[in-house]
């Protein structure tokens, strides 16, 4: 299994938020790129990337940011926020060292976008899904839908998606551990491989996950402030 650190970019700096408020911000490095170089050498095989501003504005508004990132490691990186248009995802995908792109609020509002797009660039297509208390949240998690995540993850069986993101919005940035119910539900009832994001505190929540049947876990906050030691949690998950 996978362990994937995260890089959440806040105009042009890596910050985290506590449940994707923007107004619960703490930055971290104004170098992204190096951040990433750190984690590499820690054994990430990795990168998860996210552009919160592009989240809430729909647009790439860190693409800059993230070109300098996916430049200055070998290992691949993973790019979202923001990407709800043709020519957002092909200026991504074109780039060096990016694996694949991640769709979240044109995942549930385009459908013709993302089948069109995971038609054209297969395996490269991954589908972000947020939730509170079991429902979708859209426009970097303003907006909390009526559709239930396990339903949304369900209807993308036939559209190519490479992956499923799936974030506990509850449990994002809060340190007090993951929502494993919930991840275990959604990887169990899709064929689609799952990455599970959110409340990762410690290598004991790490442990939570044997068993669970997931392609990665990400990791972020635990890891800015020390509570995760990256190469200890990396080597753990590989006997997973």
């Amino acid at each position: 299994m996978l362990i994937i650190p995260a890089i959440d970019i806040k105009n042009g700096q890596c910050v985290r938020l506590v449940q994707g408020r923007m107004d619960a911000v703490t930055v971290y490095s104004d170098d992204p790129a190096s951040t990433a170089v750190k984690w590499e050498s820690l054994g990430a095989r990795l990168i998860h990337l996210v552009d919160l501003d592009g989240a809430v504005e729909g647009a790439a508004k860190n693409f800059d940011v993230v070109k300098r990132i996916a430049a200055a490691v070998k290992v691949p990186v993973q790019i979202g926020g923001g990407i709800r248009d043709i020519t957002a995802a092909q200026k991504y995908l074109h780039l060096h060292n990016v694996r694949r792109i991640i769709l979240g609020t044109a995942a549930l509002q385009d459908q013709d976008l993302l089948r069109y797009l995971t038609k054209r660039y297969p395996g490269r297509i991954a589908v972000g899904i947020d939730a509170k208390d079991g429902f979708v949240a859209i426009n970097g998690w303003i907006t909390v839908t009526d559709e239930k995540a396990v339903d949304l993850a369900m209807s993308l069986e036939d559209a190519g998606v490479a992956a499923i993101i799936y974030t506990d919005i509850s449990r994002d940035g809060m340190l007090k551990g993951p929502n494993v119910a919930a991840t275990s539900e959604m990887a169990g009832a899709v064929s689609i491989p799952v990455i599970a994001s959110g409340g990762i505190s410690s290598a004991k929540d790490v442990e939570a996950y044997r068993g669970v049947k997931l392609e990665g876990i990400i990791i972020g906050k635990a890891l800015y402030t020390g509570g995760v030691d990256l190469k200890g949690v990396v080597e753990l998950a590989e006997g997973f």
